[in-house]
């Protein structure tokens, strides 16, 4: 640890709130910003999102279809 950097003590929920109103703009982006890790699916989960992109694929042949055919 750096001599400017300080230890993090956890707040509570009402004390959070109050040291996030206090903050400027700037530093409140700053704040907001944190990563959120990716989410591990089941495999329910992967077959409705695979399910969906294939939907995706089928209707975006669909439209180029129907927009190819009806410009002839």
């Amino acid at each position: 640890m750096t001599g400017k950097e300080q230890p993090q003590v956890p707040l509570a929920p009402g004390e959070r709130d109050l040291v996030l109103s206090s903050l400027e703009h700037d530093q409140l982006a700053g704040q907001k910003t944190q990563p959120v890790p990716r989410r591990r699916l089941n495999g329910p989960e992967k077959f409705v999102v695979w399910s969906l992109r294939i939907y995706l694929l089928f209707m975006l042949a669909v439209v180029l279809y129907q927009v190819l055919h009806g410009t002839h």
